[in-house]
């Protein structure tokens, strides 16, 4: 029986959701219908929880009249939630992207940095950010140096920790899924730019990263590095879990290799 029969009034239900639902269900769990799933993607900023988010947004452009903090409420976390709920680009998210790249934009090396005590660009900020503004479609050269900043940050275990420039020598799951989801929205956005074969060899890399770790444990004792990685939450903001990686591995269609058991943990 095919998926979608067998779970026929589960769907049904989930397609009385919220815009945002209706969305993610028709992508994931119905057979695809380009129209139908922009449709819902329209509707995210007019009706339901995007709507009443758009409401609160401030006349500047932003939320909680902040960058990025205080976490969650600001406008960083608030776009990055708009995003995760599929919605399309209007005036609004762009002004607001548009603010967080002027604010942010290091331009000693070309990472995000919202602290003036930092010296350098902020990995996984400028990972989630470039996530942004290539989802809402930002045009804007500097996009592209974030790019080139998130590449010269990559480690040589192939993943990707915040903690570098304090020596850090371990990939931070944490880091390497946000900068995984950075790269897999500039692939879609700038698929014939100078950047992006390097940027599809960077995923590659990563995802082997992930999957010597089998998605959530140590390499070493094979014990799982953080209970909280095997719960399924949303939103999962800056935090790893394997929902959130299983879902970049569904929608860059990566095949995970025979025999690999995510259930199993010990």
């Amino acid at each position: 029986m095919h998926f979608q029969e067998k779970y026929q009034k589960q769907i049904e239900w989930l397609l009385e959701g919220d815009p945002s639902i209706r969305y993610q269900t028709l992508r994931d769990l119905v057979k695809p219908n380009v129209n139908d799933i922009k449709k819902e993607r329209q509707r995210v900023l007019t009706e339901g929880w995007g709507r009443r988010f758009m409401d609160l947004q401030e006349e500047n452009g932003t939320w909680s009249n902040a960058l990025y903090s205080p976490k969650w409420t600001s406008t960083f976390y608030t776009l990055l939630l708009l995003k995760r709920f599929g919605s399309l680009n209007d005036k609004n998210t762009e002004k607001a992207c548009k603010i967080l790249l002027d604010k942010g934009f290091y331009i000693n090396d070309g990472g995000i940095n919202y602290w003036k005590t930092w010296k350098q660009g902020e990995c996984c900020v400028t990972a989630m950010l470039l996530s942004m503004l290539c989802h809402f479609h930002i045009q804007d050269d500097r996009i592209h140096r974030m790019a080139e900043f998130l590449i010269e940050e990559q480690l040589p275990d192939s993943g990707w920790n915040c903690e570098r420039y304090r020596g850090a020598k371990h990939g931070s799951f944490h880091t390497t899924i946000s900068v995984l989801e950075g790269f897999w929205e500039y692939e879609k956005k700038y698929p014939n730019s100078a950047l992006t074969k390097s940027i599809q060899k960077k995923q590659d890399e990563g995802i082997e990263f992930l999957l010597k770790h089998h998605l959530y444990k140590s390499n070493t004792t094979w014990k799982i590095i953080d209970p909280k990685m095997i719960r399924l939450s949303f939103p999962p903001r800056w935090h790893y879990d394997i929902l959130r990686c299983l879902d970049y591995f569904q929608e860059r269609k990566v095949k995970l290799p025979e025999p690999f058991d995510i259930i199993k943990t010990s």
